[in-house]
């Protein structure tokens, strides 16, 4: 019998239909970060990132770190905690659909432990523009969307950007770009651990490197 995957997902929360093995909502306040139990998912991002992810691997057991607020806006100390609370929960992999401006010392020492303690972290990057955080941070995953992936296939793109991109979209609506990107590709991962549960970090890579379904980024001519 293998291992059972545990995955974290650092996002708004989830829909009630949605099955999660554990949850812990992470919030500003005026001494801190304060915790407390998950709440409905008012933007509707975390619902659609968690279904992309079960779609691929749907016998993971998810556990969800709830940061943003109702106008969908969070902070370097709630995913720092998010992150440090994830790694007791003892998962293998953690997507984060989502990127911050700034680099924090706080949020670069929690991806710097999670690295460390061989958890993989998926990060969704721009495909243009200034870079964000957590996904320029040393051993995170860069993912963004890529237009020429279907449902099943992704790219190595291997740019200042990103390193892979996935399916920009699952659905008529929802998020779509990069966060969307990142959370297939975290599915597409967990598929391939469910199969090989002791594969190390590097061993990932190699394996999405070697059945990307495209090599480079897509390459537009001009009329």
């Amino acid at each position: 019998m293998k291992p059972e995957l545990r995955i974290g997902v650092i996002d708004s929360g989830h829909a009630a239909h949605q099955r999660i093995a554990g949850g812990r909502r992470f919030f500003l306040h005026p001494e801190g970060i304060g915790e407390g139990p998950l709440q409905e998912d008012a933007l509707g991002h975390g619902s659609a990132i968690i279904e992309a992810i079960g779609q691929r691997t749907p016998s993971a057991r998810l556990y969800l770190a709830q940061v943003f607020d109702q106008r969908g806006v969070t902070s370097a100390a709630q995913v720092s905690a998010a992150l440090y609370w994830l790694l007791e929960q003892k998962v293998r992999l953690i997507n984060l659909s989502l990127g911050l401006r700034q680099d924090r010392p706080a949020l670069r020492a929690a991806c710097a432990e999670a690295v460390a303690a061989g958890v993989m972290l998926c990060a969704s990057s721009p495909a243009q523009g200034e870079p964000v955080f957590p996904a320029s941070y040393p051993g995170v995953l860069r993912v963004t969307g890529d237009a020429r992936c279907s449902a099943e296939h992704w790219s190595w793109l291997n740019t200042a950007q990103a390193d892979f991109g996935a399916c920009v979209r699952d659905g008529p609506s929802g998020p779509s770009g990069a966060s969307l990107g990142c959370a297939a590709l975290s599915g597409h991962i967990g598929a391939y651990l469910r199969v090989q549960p002791q594969a190390s970090d590097l061993q990932v890579r190699q394996w999405l490197q070697a059945h990307a379904a495209y090599h480079g980024p897509e390459r537009r001519h001009k009329a």
